[in-house]
């Protein structure tokens, strides 16, 4: 399969546009209304990078949605199920956004940069749109911003080499979502200690869009002998690390425990959160379904535009959200929602990805 993309006004350009279209990006993707590159032609390099190298990736669709003011902290709480009193200043907490239904609308990183002003770091939905609507609804006093901070993440196990020779030694000893606010000759950022891979990494969040070329080329000149590369957030290791994709993995009628992230919902607290009501009816009837993973059998699958079914005695039992062929494993692999009834000794298990019926067997994340 082969398709173009129009690059259009009406969509949004990364900081970093010129700087990967002149690096050779072959592919887009639409993220948080922007363009986010999704590759640069070599795949397999590429992932060869992120587990044993460095690879740079524009990530500026991961939009930052600022909450300030004097009830930016109540705001934060309200929204997520998550408990962040204890959260201090320079941490980030992953923080699971559900509906009043108790369904999962975004997954982000809620930073913490003073007691009146927070960042979440969102995945693909509006919901800079959703806050107003609670801070309004609850007459809170809090400006909510979509601001023109963009990501470049730098991950792999010689990332922190990279970022230690730009900024210096002392970003070995930020903790995982912990950040400093800093620059790089004059160019303002944060210094996050994240990324969307489990091989390590950080990301710098630009805060000066006109400087997001002079900023690549800074990045790149510093990876350069590291074998530094341009790459993109990278499906074959997500699924491998079981890492969650939230438009991908989940339907709109999932809840946080289905998903996998019970653990960062906090039902006995004091405080409110939208969906508290919800979820606690969730929780004590007992989750349906969960995010497990698949070995699928047959040729190596090289892509999946699809969601699958997955079938058991000519019933469906859960979804296929993403295939890919692991070189690591040497697998096919694949991320399912599935009836919790169904275990991992099941051997009946079938998947028709279109051009065959496969069989295939459960296990548990991740898969590495």
């Amino acid at each position: 399969m082969s398709f173009s993309m129009s690059i259009s006004p009406n969509v949004d350009k990364s900081p970093y546009f010129e700087a990967t279209v002149a690096d050779g990006v072959a592919a887009f993707a639409v993220y948080n209304h922007m363009y986010m590159p999704t590759n640069f032609g070599d795949p397999d390099g590429e992932y060869d990078r992120l587990l044993n190298g460095v690879a740079m990736w524009d990530v500026a669709c991961e939009r930052q949605v600022e909450l300030a003011g004097p009830d930016a902290g109540v705001l934060a709480q309200y929204l997520t199920a998550r408990d962040i009193s204890g959260a201090e200043n320079g941490q980030g907490k992953y923080v699971p956004v559900c509906d009043y239904d108790g369904f999962l609308i975004n997954d982000p990183v809620l930073l913490k940069l003073s007691a009146t002003q927070f960042w979440l770091s969102i995945a693909d939905s509006d919901i800079q749109l959703w806050a107003k609507a609670i801070a309004a609804e609850r007459n809170l006093d809090v400006r909510i911003s979509l601001l023109q901070v963009a990501p470049l993440a730098i991950q792999g196990p010689k990332a922190a080499d990279v970022v230690a020779d730009l900024f210096g030694e002392w970003v070995r000893e930020l903790r995982y979502f912990w950040f400093r606010e800093t620059d790089l000759d004059g160019i303002p950022l944060l210094v996050v200690r994240s990324g969307w891979s489990k091989q390590g990494g950080f990301e710098l969040f630009l805060r000066d869009p006109a400087r997001g070329t002079e900023l690549w080329d800074r990045v790149k000149a510093a990876g350069e002998s590291y074998g530094i590369g341009p790459g993109a957030p990278n499906d074959v290791e997500r699924i491998e690390s079981g890492l969650l994709s939230l438009r991908t993995d989940v339907d709109e009628r999932t809840d946080p425990f289905e998903a996998g992230l019970g653990k960062y919902v906090n039902l006995d607290g004091d405080d409110d959160f939208v969906g508290k009501a919800a979820l606690r009816d969730l929780f004590s009837r007992g989750i349906k379904r969960r995010r497990a993973g698949l070995f699928l059998s047959g040729q190596k699958i090289t892509q999946s535009p699809h969601a699958y079914p997955v079938m058991l005695d000519d019933v469906v039992v859960g979804t296929v959200s993403e295939i890919a062929y692991s070189p690591r494993l040497q697998r096919n692999i694949a991320i399912v929602l599935i009836d919790v009834d169904v275990d991992g000794e099941e051997t009946g298990l079938l998947v028709d990805t279109g051009d065959e019926v496969r069989t295939a067997g459960l296990t548990e994340l991740p898969f590495c």
